[in-house]
């Protein structure tokens, strides 16, 4: 059985990644990092409350690590600075990498976004691309990059921003065919339940999926445990 790390287990993901990474019963133990500490009452959970400004000072936290999932993401109305959103969404992230490396992890798993581009007009694609690009030159011994359009599903704080474009984007989906089909939101327990079963098949290189196919297996992955408990 496996060592699993999460980053980023207090927001929509992670919350979600943390109860299918359980419930997989794929792992030993699952190390939470996190800023702030979570009620979590599960045997193979071991939490930690870090400074992430001091992240270096942590690498032992990932030796016997198999695979880091990083979940880590703000906004530019909770950052209130580029330079802030820059060391949650790209800092913190690249130097979990850095230090997954040195630990010799086998994968490392990440959320970026649809659009990523470190070419892109909006800062917040291109923030998306340059960490990608980063992340890629590292040349991790796995490297899973997932590229979601809009995340819906419950959260604990409320941002209006994506709540007000949640309920738009709704009765659009339906017109979201074909090449607009990838900008359908995504569920985010599609994410976690994708994010997980791809872990399982260690896979080496850098594999990226985008919005559309997460949606299509999260959805083939919900449908299956649906008949597993029929």
């Amino acid at each position: 059985m496996k060592r699993a790390m999460v980053a980023g287990a207090t927001g929509l993901i992670g919350k979600n990644l943390l109860v299918e990474l359980i419930r997989s019963g794929k792992y030993k133990e699952v190390i939470i990092i996190t800023r702030r500490e979570l009620a979590v009452d599960e045997a193979v959970v071991k939490q930690y409350v870090i400074d992430f400004d001091k992240l270096e000072d942590h690498g032992e936290l990932f030796t016997g690590v198999d695979d880091v999932y990083v979940c880590l993401g703000t906004t530019m109305k909770k950052a209130k600075s580029k330079k802030q959103f820059m060391k949650v969404d790209y800092t913190f992230p690249l130097k979990l990498a850095k230090l997954a490396k040195e630990a010799n992890v086998k994968q490392f798993l990440i959320i970026t976004s649809i659009g990523a581009d470190r070419d892109s007009l909006f800062f917040y694609s291109k923030v998306k691309g340059k960490l990608e690009e980063a992340l890629v030159t590292l040349k991790l011994r796995s490297l899973h990059i997932f590229r979601p359009s809009l995340l819906v599903g419950k959260r604990e704080e409320l941002r209006f921003g994506e709540k007000a474009a949640e309920f738009i984007s709704k009765p659009l989906s339906i017109l979201l065919s074909g090449p607009l089909e990838k900008y359908k939101p995504v569920k985010g327990e599609y994410l976690a339940k994708v994010m997980c079963a791809v872990a399982q098949e260690e896979s080496s290189g850098v594999h990226i999926y985008e919005s559309d196919q997460i949606r299509l297996l999260g959805k083939n992955l919900k449908q299956s445990t649906r008949r597993e408990i029929s």
